[in-house]
């Protein structure tokens, strides 16, 4: 009579435990097709046919493009807005930060930040930009439209993200105050030359603007937009040390041949 009890036990023991393992099995198998189906619904849902780049000047949309989209997963849209969010950039020059917005399942838009510089100057046979505070933050072999080079500075080494060398660091401040009044009056300057008074003297191709120190600035820049039209084609010097708002004339000399 005990025998009997005891092999019904085991038998429903037995009948117990291989019914979980079927239920374990099957939701096992359920959930590794759910998975599965997800994972092909995102493979297919959210894989990347047009691409939108806004921000970026250093590179085309094709670079940007090539060098965001990258690995395995690099087409995918929501493991590209993951990957660059609040993610700052260290291995593309020039570039501080990007972001990639899904904008539809397979659109995404990214968005440059690039550096800001305030200058850059040239060091064994290298471009050295500095920001505003005169830090060196990159170093590259090309050259950057709309920064101009800065020239004139005596300094004997150069550190990446520390401060140029100068005698004087309150040089900085000046050729922010020239930068940004050369955004202001949309004027590309090639070259910014400071004498051994910090006196400086702008570039632009053959024309040279003695400038001078930092009174009067933004007059002078204002004054400069309209007369550089006038100049295209000259070589020479235009004196602009002692222009002041009330200023008629503008003397310019003209190189000798």
């Amino acid at each position: 009579m005990r025998s009997k009890k005891e092999g019904k036990k085991k038998k429903t023991v037995y009948q117990s435990r291989h019914l979980g393992a079927k239920i374990t099995v099957i939701a096992t198998a359920v959930l590794l097709i759910a998975c599965l189906g997800a994972w092909y619904y995102i493979e297919t849902t959210y894989t990347v046919n047009t691409v939108y780049v806004e921000g970026n000047a250093h590179y085309t949309d094709e670079e940007i493009t090539d060098r965001i989209m990258t690995g395995r997963l690099g087409r995918n849209s929501i493991y590209l807005n993951f990957k660059y969010r609040d993610k700052k950039i260290e291995d593309i020059p020039f570039v501080s930060a990007v972001e990639v917005e899904i904008v539809t399942p397979d659109t995404v838009r990214i968005r440059v930040y690039e550096k800001s510089f305030a200058g850059y100057v040239s060091y064994l046979g290298r471009y050295m930009y500095f920001d505003r505070d005169g830090t060196i933050v990159e170093s590259s072999e090309m050259k950057t439209a709309g920064v101009p080079e800065v020239t004139g500075l005596k300094f004997d080494h150069v550190v990446m993200y520390e401060k140029l060398p100068v005698e004087n660091d309150k040089i900085f401040a000046r050729i922010l105050d020239i930068t940004q009044s050369l955004d202001k009056y949309e004027l590309q300057a090639d070259r910014l030359f400071f004498d051994k008074e910090y006196k400086v003297t702008l570039y632009f191709g053959e024309i040279r603007v003695q400038i001078g120190d930092n009174s009067s600035i933004d007059e002078k820049f204002s004054r400069l937009r309209s007369i550089l039209p006038e100049l295209v084609g000259e070589k020479g010097v235009l004196q602009m040390e002692n222009f002041t708002a009330e200023s008629k004339i503008i003397p310019f000399h003209k190189d000798k041949s």
